[in-house]
Parts: structure tokens; C-alpha cells; sequence
């Protein structure tokens, strides 16, 4: 049975029901799912109804009255309190959206990094806390699908698509810092499966999510040298206890948390393809995907920043010579510059985002490029537009307080910018990129 095309729009019946806080909208698709065809393929079943595939214009007016509904009125608390974004996540599931990137032959929307770049770009505009949790879940499902068994669709796949299910990823450990794709975590061979024992760090959606896509180093002492791989470790193994709640300068809203594993009972079912196959991952999918969901969202807050600058700039008058900054010369130049440094880097991500997904062979080289030029495009733009609008700005509670505080991750987050550069030149150069 051939699956809709994904360029398939809503029929006018469909429009009426485009926004995601509609309940009917959620009704609807709900009825329709009961109905839906059983589809074998690629050795997984799945459950689709094509007339649940929405085309990508379809999900960004989505996504806007999420943003607007949503996302938006819940990002100053989020901020304050350093809470998880439950709300927001909640409303992207029921829209249809947890999917975003599964294939459609595991019943996903079967989107790519380009459309993954845009939703974040559009929850980054309000939340960068949203934005980057709804990231982290889109690239621990890509991460599942690109290998998925038909055990994984029906456990992992299949709820993910279904909004009942939210997974992230668990890559990062204090002993290797920025260097995550070289994890210590260890993963012993059992009769029965695996057990893993290890200390991961910076879990993004922490206790709540369903699933965690970890990485780990062979136990097996005569296992071959770096044999690291992945495994999908369920909320509920015996074994895991998690660290402080997270209370960071920006992004407060990630729960990134310390997760432990102690002894942690892994069923085979749940590695992902092959032991060994973590590189493979790791710059196949994994950086892909986490590059353009960072990326998106830093588009999103350098895009907010230049509007408050903007509106400002209308709104304000200086009395003593009767005009608004918007008549002040130099001030329009300083705005110009700022948005001309938004578009070149959106330009960019765009760019590699799309070079990804038509499989270009140098498409790496640009992502890695596109994350590293977004850092830095993102902390000059708010920090610009935090100099046009003055104290009204720097003080606690303004949008652009907030913004400058998630702005300055953008650089921390590995790949940092200085390993991706490293990673850019070494690649430009013939040389291996994980030389060291």
C-alpha cells in the first residue's frame, strides 16, 4: 500500500481544524486514528491514516497557535520557577507533532532536519527551554527509527507518534566533558540481555521523560578497542536515580538532570542496531539532528530579540528633539546590521538542513558549520539588541534578560563551537575527525 505523500495538504475540512488548541482538532484526529489502516513495511507494522499527514505549512500554523496559545504565556514562569514545560509539550503531542521526524513507515509525519530546524525555530521565539526539550525528544526518536526493530516500533515508535511517549537523549558524562560521543558508561553482556552501570549528565527533559537513548563502552575487557553502542533504557529499570533538579543561568526549563544507572537491567531487544554501532549514530543521526534543533531554536530567540529591538525603536521618543529612536540614524543602521546577521545565519542553517536531507555529500561540514555560526550570531544579536532598548532591558524580567541567559549556552552545548570548528578544519583538511 503506497502512504500519502508528505507535500499532501489539508482538505478544506482538514483547515477548520489546523489549530492545535482546538479540541476538535484533537477529537477529530483521534476518530481517525481508531480507523486507520494496518500497514507492513519494512518488517514493522504501523498504523497510519494519510489523512493525518500534514504538510509542512500545516504544521508551522500549528505550531503557531501552540507558540501563541501556549508556549508564549507559560515562558516567563518556566524561566522563573526552572520548571519543565509540561504544558507546552503536552499541547505539541496532542497536534500530532511528537512524530515530526519518525519515517512514515513507522507511522511518523517522516520529516528531516530542515522541518525539525523550523518548529524549534518558532518555539525558541518565545521558550528556549520548550524548544530545545521538544528537540532533544525529536532526536532520541530519530535516533530510534534509524534502526528500528519491530519489538522498538511497537514499544518505542509507535507511542512516540501516538503523543503518548516522550524520549531524550543521554550522551553527555563529567569524565569526557564536550567530548560525548567517547562514553564511559559501561554496557556488560548477560545471558539475559545487558547491564549498565555508569553517571550521565545534563539528561535534557530528566525524570520526565519515558525513555533515554544511552551511550556505553563495552564491559567485555576482550571486547574490541572503542566499541562503543546505543541502548534505549526505559523510565521504569530498576536501577536509575537521578541527581538535583537543575537550576542553571539560562535554558531553566530543561530539567537537565544527573541520571546514575547502577547495575541497570537492559534487555537485548532495546540496543539499537548493532554493538559498535554508537559512531555510526553519533554522526549519522545524532549530530544532525541535535545540531539543527539547536540551531533552530538560537534562530528563534536571535529572531524575537530583533523585534523587541524593532518595536522599541517605534515606540520610544526622546521628547527634547521630538522623535522616536526610529528616525535616529544610527540606531536604524545598528537594527540593519542586526537583521542582516539573522538572515545570513537563517540562510545558513537553512541550507545545511536541506543538504542533510538530500543526502549532499558534504552536508556535515555545513551543519557543523551552521551550529557553530548560530552560537555566535545569537549572543552578538541579543546582546545588540540588549544595547539599542538600554536599561529597560537589563533589568530582572525582561524578555531580553532571559534571552541573553539561554543565548550564552548556545556556545556550551556540544558540540561546543571550538569542536565543531576543530571538526570543520580537520575535515576541510582530509584528516580524521576524531584525531584526538
Amino acid at each position: 500500500m503506497d502512504l500519502m505523500p508528505i507535500s499532501h495538504s489539508f482538505d478544506e475540512g482538514d483547515k477548520r481544524y489546523a489549530s492545535a488548541s482546538h479540541p476538535t482538532y484533537v477529537r477529530k484526529r483521534n476518530r481517525r486514528l481508531q480507523n486507520a489502516v494496518k500497514v507492513v513495511e519494512n518488517g514493522c507494522r504501523f498504523v497510519v491514516d494519510p489523512r493525518t499527514m500534514m504538510n509542512i505549512d500545516a504544521i508551522q500554523q500549528i505550531t503557531a497557535d501552540i507558540v501563541k496559545d501556549v508556549v508564549a504565556p507559560n515562558a516567563e514562569a518556566i524561566d522563573r520557577e526552572a520548571r519543565w514545560p509540561k504544558q507546552s509539550l503536552r499541547a505539541l503531542q496532542d497536534a500530532g507533532l511528537a512524530g515530526l521526524v519518525v519515517p512514515e513507515a513507522y507511522g511518523g509525519l517522516g520529516y528531516g532536519t530542515l522541518a525539525l530546524a523550523q518548529i524549534c525555530e518558532q518555539l525558541g521565539s518565545e521558550c528556549a527551554s520548550t524548544a530545545i526539550c521538544f528537540g532533544m525528544h525529536s532526536v532520541g526518536a530519530s535516533v530510534i527509527a534509524a534502526n528500528a526493530s519491530q519489538d522498538q516500533c511497537d514499544r518505542y515508535l509507535s507511542p512516540i507518534v501516538a503523543g503518548k511517549h516522550i524520549t531524550t537523549l543521554s550522551l553527555s558524562e563529567a569524565g569526557t566533558g564536550a567530548h560525548f560521543y567517547l562514553p564511559q558508561t559501561k554496557l556488560e553482556a548477560q545471558p539475559d540481555g545487558f547491564r549498565i552501570s555508569g553517571t550521565k549528565t545534563f539528561v535534557t527533559n530528566g525524570d520526565n521523560a519515558d525513555s533515554y537513548v544511552v551511550s556505553t563502552v563495552a564491559a567485555d575487557p576482550d571486547a574490541p578497542m572503542g566499541q562503543f553502542s546505543c541502548v534505549v533504557v526505559p523510565r521504569n529499570a530498576q536501577g536509575l536515580s537521578w541527581g538535583k533538579p537543575w537550576d542553571g543561568m539560562g535554558m531553566r526549563g530543561n530539567s537537565s538532570k544527573m541520571l546514575n544507572m547502577d547495575n541497570v537491567h537492559v534487555p537485548r531487544e532495546d540496543l539499537l542496531g548493532k554493538e559498535g554501532d554508537q559512531i555510526w549514530y553519533i554522526f549519522n543521526v545524532v549530530c544532525p539532528y541535535f545540531l539543527m534543533a539547536i540551531a533552530g531554536t538560537y534562530l528563534g530567540i536571535m529572531k524575537s530579540a530583533i523585534e523587541e529591538g524593532r518595536n522599541h525603536l517605534i515606540n520610544r521618543h526622546h521628547a527634547h528633539v521630538g522623535l522616536t529612536l526610529a528616525q535616529m540614524p544610527v540606531l536604524q543602521h545598528q537594527l540593519g546590521q542586526m537583521w542582516g546577521e539573522f538572515e545570513k545565519t537563517r540562510q545558513l542553517v537553512y541550507h545545511a538542513a536541506r543538504s542533510f536531507d538530500a543526502d549532499e555529500p558534504d552536508a556535515l561540514i555545513t551543519l557543523m558549520s551552521a551550529k557553530a555560526e548560530v552560537a555566535d550570531g545569537v549572543v552578538n544579536v541579543v546582546n545588540e539588541a540588549m544595547t539599542l532598548m538600554g536599561g529597560i532591558a537589563y533589568r530582572d524580567g525582561s524578555k531580553l534578560h532571559r534571552f541573553m541567559r539561554d543565548a550564552r549556552a548556545s556556545h556550551l552545548m556540544s558540540p561546543t563551537t571550538e569542536i565543531l570548528r576543530i571538526w570543520i578544519g580537520r575535515a576541510l583538511l582530509g584528516q580524521p575527525l576524531l584525531a584526538d
